[in-house]
């Protein structure tokens, strides 16, 4: 199968179905490429947990900070 991202035909590629649609991928990195939600903040790929306030997720806190979200911990201490 080809890959949606890349073009590359792989015989070991995968899909993956999300939010009612299927895609196909030869390699974790196109998946993440696709799939990943960007911080709304410094629009780095989201590749973990994050945070999310008001519909808008962050890769950490502190970026949610800088977009006036205070109330927003990366983790309990």
């Amino acid at each position: 199968m080809r890959c949606d991202v890349c073009g590359n035909d792989y015989d070991k590629s995968f899909q993956v179905m999300a939010q009612g649609k299927t895609m196909t991928f030869d390699a974790f990195e196109c998946a993440i490429h696709a799939l990943a939600p960007r911080c709304g903040h410094c629009e780095c790929m989201i590749i973990g947990h994050g945070v999310e306030a008001d519909g808008v997720i962050y890769c950490c806190a502190n970026c949610a900070r800088q977009h006036g979200e205070h109330d927003l911990k990366d983790r309990d201490n």
